[in-house]
């Protein structure tokens, strides 16, 4: 969509009118903002201008409006969410048929764009499961999954220059020499052996950081920050992959700060 939608003055008034009890005012500037709003979530302008001739009618067409968003919000969240699980898990017609079913009822253009971009780039997964190459312009992380369930179906990887470029960034993602990587880089067989080493680092670094990181919130929500660092500590000392590093230190980092600010704060 061209114009840049603001959805929150509508939904103030919704919460003054519709949930606080708050009379209905039509001033100019209610009519244009339910003349814009019920615009924005596809309701016509001869019914919307029908609506505003009366406060009871222009109540129920404020209401009308905020149903279409939050409705439309809520369906899309909940079906891109589980689109996106479906994708990663390689499911990539179950992740479709989510957003197709949005798209079957949805009205609100700015959320049928938004599912109109998902299914834009399910589509673009499903090349890459079909045709074995790689997209430049996708997440590699994304992309390996795909390219290894290819492998242990029977599908060895061409390695062309573009799936050459691709191991090689993903390689780098996860701290793989460039020696290692060039010597994979010879025969399909040893390219899926690479790329299934690549994606097992990837995963094992996820598991790490995810399990260290709820581990680090339960402490110091009980106020051991002490034990809450040593969970990114133990992190950093065996973890290569530098995303998860970066997460690490970031946090580590954040409990630091809070560790001094909370000595400075007892000292006051």
């Amino acid at each position: 969509m061209a114009a840049k939608i603001d959805w929150d003055p509508i939904r103030r008034l919704a919460q003054q009118v519709l949930d606080q009890r708050t009379p209905l005012e039509l001033t100019d500037e209610v009519r244009a903002l339910l003349r814009r709003s019920a615009e924005e979530v596809a309701i016509p302008a001869e019914e919307s201008e029908k609506a505003l001739r009366t406060l009871r009618t222009a109540r129920a067409l404020l209401r009308k409006i905020h149903s279409r968003i939050r409705v439309g919000s809520d369906r899309l969240g909940k079906a891109r969410s589980r689109a996106y699980r479906l994708r990663d898990a390689g499911n990539l017609e179950g992740a479709r048929q989510h957003i197709e079913k949005v798209l079957a009822v949805e009205v609100v253009p700015l959320y049928r764009e938004h599912a109109e971009n998902v299914l834009l780039n399910i589509g673009r997964f499903q090349a890459v499961a079909e045709t074995g190459q790689a997209d430049p312009e996708l997440p590699e992380l994304s992309q390996l999954p795909l390219l290894l369930r290819r492998i242990r179906h029977g599908k060895p990887l061409e390695l062309t220059d573009g799936m050459r470029a691709f191991l090689r960034r993903a390689a780098v993602a996860v701290a793989l020499s460039e020696s290692e990587t060039q010597e994979a880089l010879v025969t399909p067989e040893t390219a899926g052996v690479l790329l299934g080493k690549i994606m097992a680092r990837f995963d094992e670094g996820s598991r790490r950081i995810k399990s260290a990181l709820e581990r680090m919130m339960e402490l110091r929500d009980t106020g051991d920050l002490e034990g809450a660092r040593q969970q990114m500590r133990d992190v950093l000392r065996v973890e290569i992959v530098p995303l998860y590093r970066r997460m690490a230190e970031e946090h580590l980092a954040g409990l630091c700060e809070q560790a001094l600010l909370s000595g400075k704060m007892r000292k006051e």
